[in-house]
């Protein structure tokens, strides 16, 4: 996915920008930059690629060599990142959070028009330029970044960087965040809130849909208007958020915890304990342990110390290796025991199937698995939530397949709980992965859990519905 952190301040703040963007590593695997400007030094900008380190050991030599008092920093799945820029607006950098399925369309457009792409990674077009192309047409930055809402199909967050002050400015629906926080005599913009606190910012604002703002030391203020329409992502509380952010002002483990609690009340399974899958699985299964009264123990472990992030490795076999290699079981508490495990979702299903094995190996009477959302059955076209590139790596979609000879046949049937498609596709998710038995939460828990009306949250990859961020603009914006 990616997130980016920018701070601007009346002092040096280097690193602000330093730390509260390595509060974001756990988005994204593949590149990180810093940017910051000076008035007398300029732009200073630095690129490294995280796909087999982490953020700071790449960065932390470095940092000397940046100055200044606003500045920039983005952790990337995709693009190298910040692309500085010239042009009638200005000298100025740009990060994203974005997902853009239509960048070759745009591409050709802006190419027709002859301008040019500089910025090509491994010989595809790099997006965040792209963006950068469509916001230099505008006559302002508010401008060019409504021909941002206006163009893609996806989704795109930014922050922009100018030589005074921060432009921030959320997709158009909402899909990715941005807060803001201050602390004396300085602001802050962050994908995930968990940046702010041990850096002595205080959140005091979120972006809505299609918001922009720009940000000086002394303040910030509303260059537009949010959007009257929202599509937060519901995997940002399923998956993604770190436990101590909130996204539009609901926190990530007590949505967690909450969904927990409503399927242990409801689940009939007699079991002796429960156990969250680290680490996104634990606020599940705490509130889970609470809802159902019984204890909650630490059957599988993380092991940290020595093992890289599981989604870092290019090849999928070796991600899969990664995972399994890092989760520890703990023979005292399985040996016997019916083990209920709490997890956030199930997308392939090979790291649970071997987890499943391993937990029977070490004498689990019964082994059952409660996941915090429902069965994903859409690949997300919005955010790059995992790393497929087909939706035939869903084990949803395969099983559907081979159930009806063609993977998008009865989609709806099957992602509609109760029905005998769903409870066959669940039944036959639950076999294939050895589980003694398998539960999803259903969708109006899931939303009772977020505690926000279901129209404004996302949940294409449950159940299909979608809107397009060009589409809902095009809607909003008639005279256009």
């Amino acid at each position: 996915m990616g997130g980016f952190f920018g701070s601007i301040s009346k002092k040096p703040c280097v690193d602000d920008i330093f730390y509260g963007t390595d509060y974001h590593s756990h988005l994204g695997t593949k590149r990180a930059g810093l940017v910051t400007y000076d008035p007398e030094k300029g732009f200073n900008r630095v690129i490294h690629s995280i796909e087999r380190d982490y953020f700071r050991s790449k960065f932390e030599d470095e940092l000397d060599r940046f100055v200044g008092n606003q500045g920039l920093g983005i952790i990337s799945d995709t693009d190298p990142q910040p692309i500085i820029v010239n042009s009638h607006l200005g000298r100025y950098a740009v990060v994203t959070v974005a997902k853009i399925n239509n960048v070759r369309d745009i591409a050709a457009e802006l190419l027709a028009e002859r301008m040019h792409f500089s910025e090509l990674s491994a010989n595809n077009i790099n997006q965040t330029e792209l963006v950068a192309l469509l916001i230099n047409m505008g006559e302002t930055f508010a401008d060019g970044i409504n021909l941002v809402y206006k163009k893609i199909e996806g989704s795109c967050s930014m922050l922009i960087l100018t030589e005074d002050g921060i432009i921030a400015a959320r997709d158009y629906l909402g899909r990715t965040p941005i807060a803001l926080g201050h602390k004396d005599g300085a602001y802050a913009a962050a994908t995930e809130t968990l940046a702010f606190p041990n850096l002595g910012y205080k959140k005091i604002y979120d972006l809505g849909p299609g918001e922009i703002v720009k940000i000086t030391a002394d303040k910030f203020e509303v260059l537009q208007k949010a959007a009257c329409r929202e599509q937060i992502c519901s995997f940002l509380w399923v998956y993604y958020g770190f436990p101590a952010s909130d996204f539009d002002g609901v926190n990530v483990e007590d949505v967690r915890e909450a969904g927990g609690r409503i399927m242990g009340v409801e689940d009939p399974v007699e079991a002796d304990c429960v156990c969250g899958i680290p680490d996104s699985g634990v606020g599940h299964a705490l509130g889970y342990a609470e809802g159902k009264g019984i204890p909650y123990r630490r059957a599988v472990l993380k092991y940290t110390p020595t093992w890289p992030r599981s989604f870092t490795p290019g090849q999928q076999s070796r991600r899969d290796l990664v995972a399994r290699m890092k989760l520890i079981p703990n023979k005292a508490i399985l040996d016997g025991n019916s083990v209920v495990f709490c997890d956030d979702s199930i997308v392939r299903g090979t790291q649970l199937r071997d987890n499943v094995k391993t937990f029977f190996d070490c004498g689990a009477r019964s082994v059952h698995a409660r996941i915090s959302c429902p069965p994903l059955v859409y690949g997300c076209p919005f955010v790059g939530f995992t790393a497929s590139k087909s939706d035939l790596e869903l084990i949803s979609r395969r099983i559907i397949r081979d159930f009806e000879g063609n993977p998008d046949a009865k989609l709806e049937q099957y992602a509609t709980a109760g029905t005998p498609e769903y409870n066959s596709m669940v039944a036959e998710i639950a076999r294939q992965l050895g589980l003694t038995t398998l539960e999803f939460s259903k969708m109006d828990n899931l939303i009772k859990a977020i505690g926000l009306p279901k129209c404004r949250v996302c949940t294409h990859c449950f159940d299909g519905s979608s809107m397009q961020p060009n589409k809902a603009y095009a809607e909003d914006h008639p005279e256009i």
